[in-house]
């Protein structure tokens, strides 16, 4: 492959990562690789091949927000990490982490508020929500918890301080391992509720 091919290949990936970054923050469009297609439509360019990894897609959503949410996108990430400490304390029985778009700074006005929840059952979540007078929708979640494997939790969504929060639940012994990031094939950050209130404090 000659110099010139590379940079065109680079450009192009570039180019679709860019464009990706503004569907999700201006379509709310949460899964990445719909959203990759969707740029490669948008563009005229194969959806395949070319198209950018998941964490080139995260720094340019990073960017975007930069480049165009400025003081707006920090009022936002601020407000989102508070309803998350909130949300975390209503549910401090169950060691509340947080984690995804408002803990990685990424968040936008679709994005939800990811919780990961640790109980001996799902239900015992559900019955604290209802106790606390929250309405809720219940879901199922598929997460990489190994290389090789892949679980269901179950998980509540709620509104809450005008954000939407989803409080995934897994076992007790949940805690000490992390699921999979899609994005950077890591296990995912998390944070408990004195680092949330630190990332509130250094905004």
């Amino acid at each position: 492959m000659t110099r010139k091919s590379a940079n065109s290949g680079e450009r192009v990936r570039q180019l679709l990562a860019q464009e990706t970054a503004r569907i999700i923050v201006d379509q709310g469009v949460r899964d990445y690789r719909a959203a990759k297609i969707k740029a490669a439509e948008r563009l005229g360019m194969r959806a395949h091949g070319a198209l950018p990894g998941n964490a080139e897609i995260e720094r340019a959503v990073t960017e975007h927000l930069r480049l165009f949410g400025r003081e707006s996108h920090a009022k936002l990430l601020c407000m989102m990490r508070e309803t998350a400490l909130s949300a975390m304390e209503l549910l401090e029985a169950f060691t509340p982490r947080l984690v995804g778009p408002v803990l990685s700074g990424t968040a936008d006005a679709n994005s939800a508020v990811n919780l990961h929840v640790f109980a001996d059952s799902a239900e015992s979540v559900s019955a604290t929500l209802t106790g606390l007078g929250i309405s809720y929708r219940a879901y199922e979640r598929r997460l990489k918890t190994r290389r090789d494997r892949t679980d269901t939790f179950a998980g509540y969504q709620f509104h809450h301080s005008d954000s939407t929060v989803e409080a995934t639940v897994f076992p007790v012994d949940g805690i000490r391992q992390a699921p999979i990031s899609p994005i950077d094939g890591r296990p995912m950050k998390r944070a408990d509720l004195k680092a949330v209130r630190g990332l509130i404090d250094d905004l």
